[in-house]
């Protein structure tokens, strides 16, 4: 869900409201609301290319900023001083210099920063009003150098440049100029050379394209309708001439499998499937140059190997570190040294270095030491039936002292997009509420990613409708195995999970008790009209997959909350981004309004320095605190 037209808020925070909500945490907890959310003094970590130092994020006045360290010294450096936003993302660029890009209060345009080791040469790369930009490749081997792309030209479509880092010089590397059929991607080989581009077709397919040089025209070599996928990863090593890919085509889960672009076909057998899941993510050792893992998720990460080399390191880092989850998360050009990053259910967990040769492992930091991880709760993964028979896997996440048989309170907690999934970690949200005594229940209703096209599909135009019983049947399963107590229910999302969540007490009244809305469409047709000038090309693929305004009008105003207000009679709290780019803030306007105009009060918090979910510290806090104070007054009063 993206629209990039934020809007001026009719109506403003409630302020006292809000403040009577916060007054309602009470109690004496080990942990406050600031524990949960509050910015570690360093996460993020990334070594330097030549293995000399660490860079991390840390915070200065609130915000995340880069800072170096020298390895094996206490000598730290700030690099950035943003007071207003966090750095949203950051990468070394060779040896002696850091790149970066933030956005302005939430609005999601990202631009480019580059800033040297010393803190010097501090510039902005793209100094482009309204534009966003995206790294294409980081084009390791040249330090001087990265490919982006940005909708520069057209805010509709978005096109492939060169950047200098250093001066800021940039070269267009290709055009896309039809918007009739325009390129929705690029893809580059292992010498940074712009070799493959898909582009959508006739509205709801996609082309995949391929020239063998860059001196070669493009051309056509597999159109697929959008429901089916044939998604390059990488290139060989051999020559740059085949490509691993992702694909189900034929199939109902997407596989790995190598693709020959020049006969346009796939070869050989298939490199990995997974009976349960899609199969998408696939890496490789570019000093090596052999693919080394396949990753995977079902209730948890799964790794399948592909050489011995990489099952070696895991398995070395697994009896250093035992039962808990590793990932690396950075290495040197050399591949001789790692950053190793654990977590858990119950933790946050740690950073490391790992030193391949001498194969010793050495801790940096703890990334929250004032979370007790003996007194966070687990998440346990479970699943249901939907009423039409299709399973449904979720978590269940439960106080820490509770007891088996005992009914307590229970936050449903639908995810956003639709089109993404919910995983198992560490979710300082979830943490807080099981804290103060809530269970806490996520399920990957239908529609939910990585469950194959079948189940994907079967959420097309069923928004409010197969969807949203998902979400009640799993409702239904935690009162019928005597673990929710019915009459102490609450729902709570963001973004699709804030429709869910109105669509909850909409079309469901008496099921839940108490609920939050959090940057959520109310309205299906306001929600498609405002689609920002990028998301155009696929506007016939969300008619197909969401609605169409003229075509299934009716379908979509029975799917609309904000015309049923009527129905609507569970307490409800709404928390809006005045600078969402994805959810048009008329979305929370209309129903509070609405809601008003009834002789409803509503609780409104809206924050103008934010967008698509609050990243702010304050802002955070001050919502926490809030939340947990409604759904205090009440599930528990």
């Amino acid at each position: 869900m993206e629209n990039n037209q934020p809007g001026n808020p009719k109506l403003p925070s409630n302020k006292a409201a809000i403040d009577d909500l916060i007054k309602l945490n009470s109690g004496s907890f080990e942990h406050s609301v600031e524990d949960f959310f509050k910015k570690p003094k360093k996460t993020a970590f990334k070594i330097s290319p030549d293995g000399r130092y660490f860079s991390y994020l840390g915070p200065h006045k609130r915000r995340q900023n880069i800072f170096i360290q020298n390895i094996g010294t206490e000598t730290q450096i700030q690099l950035t001083f943003e007071e207003n936003r966090d750095i949203s993302g950051y990468m070394w660029k060779g040896n002696d210099r850091i790149i970066f890009i933030k956005d302005a209060g939430g609005d999601e345009n990202y631009s480019l920063f580059s800033v040297k080791i010393d803190g010097s040469e501090h510039q902005e790369l793209t100094p482009f009003e309204k534009v966003k930009i995206q790294i294409l490749d980081a084009l390791p081997d040249d330090d001087d150098h990265l490919i982006i792309t940005m909708n520069k030209n057209n805010p509709m479509l978005f096109e492939p440049y060169r950047i200098n880092i250093k001066n800021g010089d940039i070269q267009q590397l290709a055009e896309n100029t039809n918007p009739q059929d325009p390129i929705s991607s690029w893809m580059t080989d292992h010498n940074g050379k712009i070799r493959i581009a898909s582009k959508v077709t006739g509205g709801t397919n996609s082309t995949l394209m391929y020239r063998k040089t860059e001196a070669d025209e493009f051309r056509d070599i597999l159109t697929t309708n959008f429901k089916e996928s044939l998604a390059p990863l990488f290139f060989d090593f051999e020559d740059d001439q085949m490509l691993y890919a992702s694909s189900n085509l034929g199939r109902d889960k997407s596989v790995i499998i190598k693709f020959d672009p020049n006969k346009g076909e796939e070869v050989g057998e298939v490199i990995f499937e997974h009976p349960e899941v899609d199969v998408s993510s696939m890496a490789y050792s570019r000093k090596r140059k052999v693919p080394t893992k396949i990753s995977f998720v079902t209730d948890k990460k799964g790794i399948h190997f592909l050489d011995s080399e990489s099952k070696l390191l895991q398995e070395k880092l697994e009896k250093l570190l035992p039962n808990i989850e590793i990932v690396i998360s950075s290495a040197t050009k050399e591949e001789d040294k790692f950053i190793i990053r654990t977590y858990s259910d119950r933790s946050l967990g740690a950073y490391y270095l790992y030193d391949v040769q001498k194969e010793v492992l050495t801790k940096i930091v703890d990334v929250s030491p004032w979370i007790n991880e003996e007194k966070m709760s687990s998440m346990r993964s479970i699943s249901y039936q939907s009423r039409d028979g299709l399973k449904i896997n979720a978590y269940l996440s439960l106080p820490n002292d509770y007891e088996e048989g005992k009914k307590i309170p229970i936050i449903i907690n639908p995810h956003g997009g639709p089109w993404a999934r919910d995983y198992w970690g560490f979710n300082p949200e979830i943490q807080l509420f099981t804290s103060r005594g809530f269970g806490v229940f996520q399920m990957n209703f239908r529609g939910s990613i990585g469950y194959g096209r079948k189940f994907w599909e079967a959420s097309f135009k069923n928004w409010g409708q197969k969807m949203q019983n998902d979400i009640t049947d799993g409702v239904e399963y935690l009162i019928k195995n005597n673990i929710a107590d019915p009459d102490k229910i609450g729902i709570y999302g963001a973004s699709y999970g804030g429709y869910a969540t109105l669509a909850g007490v909409t079309f469901t009244p008496d099921l839940y008790k108490a609920a939050v809305d959090y940057v959520g469409v109310s309205n299906l047709f306001t929600f498609m009209g405002t689609m920002p000038p990028y998301w155009q090309p696929y506007l016939e693929m969300m008619y197909e997959m969401v609605g169409h305004p003229e075509h299934d009008r009716q379908m979509m105003e029975d799917a609309s909350p904000a015309f049923h207000i009527h129905k609507i009679k569970t307490p409800l709290f709404v928390v809006q981004g005045a600078n969402d780019p994805r959810v048009n803030i008329d979305e929370s306007d209309q129903i509070v309004e609405a809601l008003r105009d009834k002789g409803v009060d509503v609780p409104y918090l809206v924050k103008y320095n934010e967008g698509h979910g609050f990243r702010n510290e304050e802002n955070q806090f001050e919502f926490y605190k809030a939340m947990l104070g409604f759904f205090t007054k009440h599930l528990v009063y």
